[in-house]
């Protein structure tokens, strides 16, 4: 059994390494919860091709019926947004006027458009082969996977499903990034985030503009260029956790 300085180096007492450790490290690096396994965890994370996704909705719970009007995938490939792509769906549903409140989006902007399942394939290869962004990302995923689930296309840990599909591929969020970044503001809904950062939301609360305003946030907010894509997961879910304490005694008071 190994004991003291020597117990996790993977060194001989010597202090030199067995031969091949390196590489298993490496590979253990490279294989890091929450990690889209097509892409090694130790890339920077500039180099990643992200797909920014963004819902408007019925409503605010998927769990009771409400359902998706609008999604919206920005490209980033490099560091730049390079395309975008804006799909609006049939939600088989009036929508309720306080929602087109929000959005501006009413039953006759939906009338005659695929529903869900007539658009579920175009999602998931505009979603393939991409680190998947989104801001406030439990709500547009938790969306994004109910609608698929009724569609037929479960979420599940399979690689043949592209990385915003799995259950084990962790998604990256501008907001939690905006709580670490901007611990003494006092808003972080979108369009106070990029009033802060300086980052143009005309359109608010429509799914191509928000898409491309989380984009920019999280280029924003991350500007180290070591930063690797396992650091940003790694360092997301730490920031996540730390929030989820706070706000835990916020509700013990």
């Amino acid at each position: 059994m190994a004991h003291g300085l020597y117990a996790n180096c993977g060194c001989f007492p010597t202090g030199q390494p067995y031969p091949g450790i390196a590489d298993l490290l490496q590979k253990a690096r490279s294989a890091m919860a929450g990690v889209a396994a097509e892409f090694d965890a130790n890339t920077p994370f500039h180099a990643l091709p992200l797909a920014v996704i963004d819902t408007e909705t019925t409503g605010r719970d998927p769990a009771r019926g409400d359902r998706v009007i609008e999604i919206a995938v920005v490209y980033v490939d490099a560091g730049e947004v390079t395309s975008r792509h804006a799909l609006l769906v049939d939600p088989a549903m009036p929508i309720p006027k306080d929602s087109t409140a929000v959005h501006g989006i009413r039953d006759t902007d939906v009338k005659g458009k695929p529903r869900w399942d007539g658009i579920a394939r175009e999602v998931l290869a505009l979603v393939r082969g991409r680190v998947p962004v989104a801001y406030n990302a439990n709500f547009d995923r938790s969306f994004v996977f109910a609608e698929m689930r009724r569609a037929g296309i479960p979420a599940t840990d399979d690689p043949a499903l592209p990385p915003a599909m799995r259950t084990n591929v962790d998604w990256i969020d501008p907001l939690v990034w905006a709580r670490a970044k901007q611990p003494q503001a006092k808003g972080f809904k979108l369009g106070e985030v990029t009033a802060r950062l300086g980052i143009d939301l005309t359109n608010a609360h429509r799914a191509t503009d928000d898409a491309e305003a989380a984009a920019r946030v999280l280029l924003a907010l991350l500007t180290d260029p070591k930063l690797t894509y396992g650091d940003v997961v790694q360092q997301q879910r730490q920031h996540s956790a730390a929030w989820e304490a706070v706000r835990a005694t916020w509700r013990n008071r």
